[in-house]
C-alpha cells in the first residue's frame, strides 16, 4: 500500500513537473497587437521580438497581426479590437484631437522623423509641392500620408482644396501613378517608393517630397495603446514596450537577422527589396543626430506640441490637445537599453 502511494505520489509529482510549463503559459498575459501594414522590414522588429522570445521572457502571450494602414490603428484600439499597436503617430494625433475622450496614447516613439511623403513622376510637370494644385493623388482612405496631407499642404504653402484625392485600395495606389491614371501618390517613403520601383518606376524616376523637408517636422512610427488598457495592465504595457524596443534595436544592429526572420514568417518576401527598404528607413527616418546622441524615443515635448498644433490647424480643430495626453515616457525601458 505504501509502495502504491509512493508510486502515485511520484507520478503526481512527475505530472506536476510536466504540467508546470503549461500552467505558466496559461498565466501569461495576453496582448493583441496590430501593426500598421503588411509584414515588411520597417515593422519586422515586432516579428523579431516574437520569434526571439522577448515577449515570452516577459511573461506575455502576444499576437502580432498585420494592419491595413496607420489611420486604422487608433480606430482599432479605441474600438477594442486590439490592445496595443504600431503606427505612424500623426493619424493618432488627429484621431485624439477629434475624439479626446478615446484615450489613445503613445508609449514609445520609434521614428524620430516621419516617413510621410508625396511622390510624383520625375519626368512630369510637378516639381514642387505647389505644383500639386489641380492634380490628382491616389491613396487609400486610411493612408497616413493622405490623412496628414492638409498639414503638409499648409506647411508647404499648398491650397489643399485644389488637390483631388482618388480613393483606391493599397494594391492599386502605385500602379495608378505608373499608368498615369493619377499624378501622384501619398504614403510612407519606405512603402510607396519601393513599390513603385518594383513595378517599373525606379527611384531616379521618382520625385519624392518628404513632408519633413517642407516644414512639417513630425515624429513617425510609435507604439500605441489606450489609457484604459494602460491603467489596467501597466506591467504588460511595460513588458511589451521593452520587448519591442529590444527587437527594434536588434533590427538596427543586425539587419540580416531581421531579414531572415521576415523571410521565415512571410515566405514570399523579396529579401533584396526589403534590404533596400530597411536601409531607406534607417537613413530617412530612424538614424537622426538626436537618436545617435540620446537613443530611441528621446522625445522633445515642445516639438511634439508643435506637431500636434500643426495637425489641429490642418483640420480646423481647436487647440486643445496637449503633448502629455498623446505621449508618456513612463513605460520606456531605461535609456541604456534604448541606445544604438
Amino acid at each position: 500500500m505504501n509502495v502504491g502511494l509512493s508510486r502515485r505520489a511520484a507520478l503526481l509529482a512527475a505530472g506536476g513537473l510536466v504540467a508546470a510549463p503549461a500552467v505558466a503559459r496559461a498565466q501569461a498575459t495576453r496582448v493583441r497587437f496590430t501593426l500598421d501594414w503588411a509584414f515588411q522590414a520597417p515593422n519586422a522588429f515586432a516579428l523579431v521580438a516574437r520569434e526571439k522570445g522577448y515577449f515570452r521572457e516577459a511573461g506575455l502571450d502576444v499576437t502580432v497581426d498585420r494592419g491595413q494602414g496607420s489611420g486604422g490603428v487608433p480606430v482599432a484600439l479605441a474600438g477594442g479590437s486590439y490592445d496595443m499597436g504600431y503606427a505612424d503617430l500623426n493619424p493618432a494625433i488627429r484621431f485624439m484631437a477629434e475624439n479626446p475622450d478615446r484615450g489613445i496614447v503613445a508609449v514609445a516613439v520609434l521614428h524620430d522623423r516621419s516617413p510621410l511623403c508625396a511622390i510624383v513622376r520625375a519626368d512630369g510637370p510637378i516639381r514642387t509641392p505647389k505644383d500639386l494644385e489641380g492634380r490628382r493623388l491616389a491613396a487609400p482612405d486610411f493612408d497616413a500620408g493622405r490623412q496628414l496631407f492638409p498639414a503638409f499642404a499648409k506647411a508647404a504653402g499648398v491650397d489643399a482644396s485644389k488637390v483631388t484625392f482618388l480613393s483606391v485600395t493599397p494594391q492599386l495606389r502605385e500602379p495608378m501613378l505608373v499608368r498615369r491614371e493619377a499624378d501622384g501618390v501619398t504614403g510612407f517613403v519606405t512603402t510607396s517608393a519601393l513599390s513603385l520601383k518594383g513595378i517599373g518606376l525606379d527611384i531616379p524616376q521618382q520625385r519624392i517630397m518628404m513632408y519633413y523637408d517642407h516644414g512639417l517636422n513630425l515624429y513617425g512610427g510609435a507604439i500605441l495603446t489606450t489609457r484604459a488598457f494602460l491603467e489596467r495592465n501597466p506591467a504588460a504595457v511595460r513588458g511589451v514596450t521593452a520587448a519591442l524596443m529590444k527587437g527594434f534595436i536588434d533590427t538596427i544592429r543586425n539587419g540580416q537577422e531581421m531579414l531572415d526572420v521576415l523571410k521565415r514568417v512571410e515566405p514570399l518576401t523579396d529579401v533584396a527589396l526589403e534590404r533596400e527598404r530597411h536601409q531607406m528607413n534607417l537613413e530617412r527616418v530612424i538614424l537622426t543626430d538626436n537618436v545617435r546622441a540620446n537613443g530611441i524615443s528621446a522625445v522633445d515635448m515642445g516639438r511634439m506640441q508643435t506637431g500636434i498644433r500643426a495637425v489641429e490647424e490642418a483640420y480646423n480643430l481647436p487647440p486643445r490637445l496637449q503633448a502629455a495626453q498623446i505621449y508618456t515616457p513612463d513605460f520606456l525601458p531605461p535609456v541604456e537599453a534604448r541606445r544604438i
